[in-house]
């Protein structure tokens, strides 16, 4: 597995991407082709459909970034990460925890997300 904190970290940058075809380009490159993203809020299968969650987080929270809080904890293919959605520069409103798995490629086949704090 490459260093699980900056897979964490290029995995946190496409969620900032806001060009469309970079951000798949990366998704490629990143994501397993068996992707699978599951949070309370859905659940997508495949790299369209991670694609089409992700761009429609951007949509929703236009100048809002995604920021990695504290550290990276990985062993055995996997790693447990914390996470904020803000406006740049300003307070997030919304924190998350995800854990990524990766396969044998290095590349993320599974992340299981968790919201810890969203705006009532």
């Amino acid at each position: 597995m490459r260093d699980a904190r900056e897979a964490v970290e290029r995995y946190l940058e496409l969620w900032n991407e806001t060009d469309a075809a970079a951000r798949r380009a990366g998704i490629d490159e990143v994501w397993a082709e068996d992707a699978r993203y599951v949070d309370p809020l859905g659940a997508a299968e495949g790299r369209d459909a991670v694609d089409a969650t992700i761009g429609a987080v951007r949509e929703r929270f236009p100048g809002w970034v995604f920021r990695l809080v504290g550290e990276v904890d990985a062993h055995h293919g996997q790693a447990r990460f914390t996470w904020e959605l803000g406006p740049e520069g300003g307070e997030a409103p919304v924190v998350g925890s995800d854990v990524a798995v990766f396969d044998g490629d290095g590349r993320i086949s599974r992340v299981y997300g968790f919201l810890d704090r969203v705006p009532g």
